[in-house]
């Protein structure tokens, strides 16, 4: 309310400044021709400045910091790959009977331009993501999760995050499968339902963290060349990396 009233105050300073001026003006010249010319000239251009001013300034202002928002939101990504991101993708590759195939195309190389990301990201909708979490340990994951829940509430409480809607999606798809494990007394004495269960769960998680990798190594690629260079050498599916330079 205090605002208010200083922005009414500041308005109505102005406008009295403005009356005096041209009082002094018709005081000194005894031309009120000349002042309502000028005046309805002025009166006239401020709607081509109201528009000058809220489509062409604010929409460049707006860009500026939508840039400079989703830079420090990359930042937070990579944070988030570096921390849980890749060991995620590692633990989720053994539950993925057909990982043999999905590796193929991710084998993300200095060679990829813009359609080969464009054209992976396309084709990893139609691949036949099928989980059975008998094939690795669960009892492993939950750990690792449990380990990193406290990071992943932090990220969560990134305001920022609200600008990327598939990146949140990602977290409340890994913090639901921590909440799943965790409340699992034994997670390997579970019925077969509470299998399928959660197996669901991690397939969710999966396909959007595999999603949002590729976007990732993408933006590396384009903006941080050296960071894109070591992301190469971690590839979690690129059985043979290692980040030592041989």
């Amino acid at each position: 309310m205090k605002r208010f009233d200083w922005q009414i105050f500041l308005g109505l300073s102005l406008v009295a400044l403005s009356v005096f001026f041209y009082f002094v003006h018709y005081a000194i010249f005894q031309d009120a021709h000349h002042i309502f010319l000028y005046l309805i000239g002025d009166i006239a251009f401020v709607p081509i400045e109201v528009l000058f001013v809220t489509l062409i300034v604010h929409r460049l202002l707006n860009e500026r910091e939508k840039r400079s928002m989703l830079k420090k939101l990359n930042m937070v990504i990579g944070t988030f790959f570096c921390e849980v991101g890749i060991k995620l993708l590692k633990c989720f590759s053994r539950f993925d009977c057909h990982f043999d195939k999905i590796r193929e195309n991710l084998l993300v190389s200095n060679n990829w331009t813009e359609k080969k990301f464009s054209d992976t990201g396309k084709g990893l909708k139609d691949y036949d993501y099928r989980i059975d979490i008998q094939k690795g340990d669960l009892e492993d994951l939950r750990n690792f999760l449990l380990e990193k829940r406290d990071f992943l509430l932090r990220l969560l409480e990134n305001p920022n995050l609200l600008e990327h809607e598939s990146f949140t999606e990602l977290l409340w798809a890994v913090s639901h499968l921590t909440e799943e494990l965790v409340a699992r007394v034994d997670t390997r004495k579970l019925s077969n339902a509470d299998y399928t269960h959660l197996s669901g769960d991690i397939k969710r998680a999966y396909i959007v963290l595999i999603s949002e990798w590729l976007q990732y190594m993408k933006h590396l690629k384009d903006q941080y060349p050296y960071l894109f260079s070591f992301a190469l050498r971690t590839n979690p599916f690129d059985l043979d990396a290692t980040p030592e330079i041989k």
